[in-house]
């Protein structure tokens, strides 16, 4: 006797729900396919979604101090709880800040929140672009999305600076400050343009409102915007994976969304905003009450912006001002445009505009899904690395005054040391970056042709000793012999059979210097043939297959002819993992 279970009210509610929606809109048919779209599982796939959930903390906290601060450069007397300030002249934007701190419940730890959030969400941000730009995931056909990653990392700098000159405290002032002296250093309408940012002559009364509106309205939106377009690519594209066996630009090797990651991602972002209310509860950050209200007088050691805005001022710090021009009665201040503008310029192009360079310059066409090994591609890791370097270089000189206090060296020959690392450092890091690589695909080979050392040294009757090594698996050999070895382009003479100079010669001899900078150095991938002559050792093969069982060189010389991703078939099915594999 079976018995058939009768729904609850509250089934039925949800029941008719769904029905009634899914036959108006039709999202049954779209979170039916959805939530069978498979993800690949690892680690730094993580990284943008701590950016994601930074930034649902980022909104959440905001919302609340919206309801409380005052963007307003009227002048008031503070009186309130926090003594060393009563009596105090300051703009209403500061005294509301006071007011969140130390009288709205919960208002401090809130603004802790904002604040924090706001730093992890540059570093997810930048730490996730990484990973995007070594394994070359912005190769066809995500060329698009690396531009809306790069876009927001720009505006997330906007977010930042717009959020942290709020307060009007001196730390925010001093930062406001600068911004004015670059946007003068603008040649023939610098004025102008200052004139118009802050309603007058700075500091004016219409920038903190100016700010309020583009922080709480305008950046969020777009970046809202772009974070919607950015997963839409995400799901159009399918996902990139990284190189194993059983992986292959034709399939997907992961888990499910529903309910894998759905259940994944949820307990994350409790993670997240937990790690960061935790960080807000017991790290202090901007206690603005220490600096005071805004006040161009008092300038001191210590004036730095947040960390991902260090790198302009730590440009700015490191140009000679005997760079200022004057040209009949106009300054031409090179001191300030050079470091602020051209500077920040060269280096953010080169990053947002690095795909398309490269695709330039291999001539590939093809879709790329599975991602590259950093080693396998010298020149991008080298030249990111080297990128990464100047960066640091510069945020360091950003902080030049604090280094001199707190080591107690001599401000002047830490920013000469600067002034030389920014040219040298970035060189050296790519030279040291690409020879480490080199290196470690020379070990693959030596891992692919001989196998791992074992220790046992074994003495043949001739008297010969050999260290017996232990052959790799078809997985670890897949992984290291998959990838292909991009060439430098080869192109047509200058002048056809007659004679006659060939159109283009000019753009296609560029593109193949570009190609051999990019891939002149490199290492081939072990070939079958290759591999069966290095296991061709007579009586040495017997020791080699007592000790472990492999396939017969004679197996491995069937194909002779290719590359190193005829040694194992990418579609093995017998991959060490039970996950679902979808086209």
């Amino acid at each position: 006797m079976t018995t058939t279970a009768t729904p609850t009210p509250v089934e039925k509610v949800a029941a008719g729900t769904a029905d009634y929606l899914d036959q108006r809109t039709g999202i049954g048919t779209f979170v039916k396919t959805f939530a069978r779209k498979i993800f690949p599982d690892h680690w730094s796939f993580l990284l943008g979604e701590i950016a994601l959930f930074s930034f649902i903390t980022i909104l959440i906290s905001g919302v609340f101090l919206t309801l409380f601060f005052v963007p307003s450069m009227n002048e008031v007397h503070y009186e309130g709880p926090w003594a060393a300030m009563n009596g105090v002249e300051m703009s209403e934007a500061f005294a509301s800040t006071l007011r969140l701190s130390f009288e709205v419940r919960g208002g401090l730890l809130m603004r802790q929140i904002h604040h924090w959030a706001a730093l992890i969400f540059m570093a997810a941000i930048v730490t996730h672009m990484m990973r995007v730009f070594f394994t070359g995931a912005f190769r066809k056909p995500r060329e698009v999305n690396w531009v809306v990653g790069f876009l927001l990392l720009i505006l997330g700098l906007a977010a930042g600076f717009s959020g942290y000159s709020l307060p009007d405290d001196v730390l925010s002032g001093n930062g406001l400050r600068i911004t004015d002296g670059v946007v003068r250093s603008i040649p023939v309408i610098g004025s102008y343009t200052s004139y118009y940012i802050f309603g007058g002559e700075f500091p004016g009364q219409d920038l903190i409102p100016r700010l309020f509106t583009v922080h709480i309205l305008l950046v969020p939106g777009i970046i809202l915007a772009l974070i919607g377009l950015h997963l839409f690519f995400v799901v159009l594209h399918k996902h990139t994976q990284y190189p194993g066996s059983g992986k292959s630009d034709k399939n997907v090797v992961g888990y499910p969304l529903f309910p894998i990651y759905v259940a994944k991602a949820g307990g994350y972002f409790f993670t997240v905003f937990g790690i960061i209310a935790l960080m807000a509860g017991t790290m202090s950050i901007n206690p603005v009450w220490n600096y005071g209200p805004y006040d161009p007088s008092p300038i001191s050691a210590g004036a730095q912006p947040d960390w991902y805005m260090l790198f302009l001022e730590g440009s700015l710090r490191l140009m000679p001002g005997f760079t200022e021009v004057v040209i009949g009665h106009y300054t031409l201040s090179l001191n300030v445009i050079i470091p602020a503008m051209v500077v920040p310029g060269i280096l953010f192009t080169l990053l947002a505009a690095y795909p398309f360079i490269e695709a330039f310059a291999t001539g590939d066409k093809g879709e790329h899904h599975v991602l590259d090994r950093p080693r396998n591609r010298p020149f991008r890791t080298a030249f990111g690395v080297s990128i990464l370097t100047a960066f640091f270089i510069l945020v360091l000189a950003g902080s030049n005054d604090l280094i001199a206090t707190h080591f107690h060296m001599s401000l002047n020959d830490i920013t000469w040391a600067f002034r030389v690392l920014i040219f040298l450092g970035p060189w050296f890091a790519f030279w040291v970056t690409k020879r480490i690589c080199l290196g470690l695909q020379r070990k693959d080979r030596e891992l692919v042709l001989h196998g791992h050392e074992t220790g046992r040294i074994v003495r043949f009757a001739n008297g010969e000793y050999i260290e017996v090594h232990k052959p790799l698996d078809a997985h670890e050999r897949w992984l290291r012999v998959q990838h292909v070895a991009d060439r430098p382009l080869e192109i047509e003479p200058a002048e056809d059979s007659r004679g006659v100079r060939r159109k283009g010669y000019a753009l296609d001899r560029m593109r193949q210097r570009l190609s051999q900078t990019f891939y002149e150095d490199r290492v081939e991938p072990v070939t079958p043939a290759e591999l069966a002559a290095s296991h061709s050792h007579g009586s040495h093969d017997e020791i080699e297959s007592r000790t472990e069982q492999e396939e017969s060189p004679a197996q491995l010389a069937m194909d002779p002819i290719g590359g190193g991703r005829n040694l194992v078939d990418p579609q093995d099915e017998t991959a060490p993992d039970g996950r679902n594999r979808r086209s």
